[in-house]
């Protein structure tokens, strides 16, 4: 979950959150996630912060985004970070 007391930002931390829903398989490849609203929601932080931990997931490959359709787990994510 997200530590208040972390010197990591929210964002970050939370990127490591959704990182190991989908490492774990609990997210497989094609999973859509929740939308930012809910996302917002479930962790307690703001949408900006939800759209910077989602941007990270993009950069690694992990997730791609669909406008009007939401985002997805890709099938590259494979959990390992050098792949």
């Amino acid at each position: 979950m997200i530590d208040p007391w972390s010197p990591r930002s929210f964002a970050e931390q939370l990127a490591d959150v959704l990182r190991t829903k989908i490492d774990s398989g609990e997210w497989q490849p094609g999973h859509k996630l929740p939308g930012e609203v809910a996302l917002a929601q479930i962790y307690d932080v703001a949408r900006g912060t939800v759209r910077a931990a989602l941007d990270q997931l993009r950069e690694e490959g992990r997730v791609v985004t669909f406008t009007g359709r939401g985002t997805f787990v890709t099938p590259e994510a494979t959990g390992n970070p050098d792949a």
